[in-house]
């Protein structure tokens, strides 16, 4: 999976399909990521002694990572990323997140 927690990202499939968000948390090991503001969620919290009125809270559940793309910072379309390797001048090579056709780093 080539999403990070901060990714600018768009939904291209689902209830939610077209809108944008952050990715706030990742889980990798099931390939879901969970957006700001997509798929959100009500959750019925209980009274309690320390909450005696209890709460409905909005959450926003997990999404397939299948279902969101990156946003190109340049031009603010959905693309997808690869991994390039760069060699500095201390010839230390480092990964570095670009677009697919190569033209605005990710990272």
């Amino acid at each position: 999976m080539k999403l990070k927690k901060g990714d600018k990202v768009i939904i291209i499939a689902g209830n939610d399909k077209g809108k944008t968000g952050t990715v706030q948390k990742v889980h990798a090991d099931v390939n879901k990521v969970v957006v700001e503001g997509v798929n959100v969620r009500k959750k019925h919290k209980k009274p309690t002694q320390k909450n005696p009125d209890g709460a409905i809270l909005d959450i926003y559940a997990p999404i397939d990572a299948s279902n969101v793309a990156l946003i190109d910072p340049k031009t603010k379309k959905a693309t997808r990323a690869k991994i390039e390797f760069v060699t500095g001048k201390d010839k230390k090579v480092t990964k570095v997140r670009v677009t697919r056709d190569g033209k605005s780093k990710l990272d």
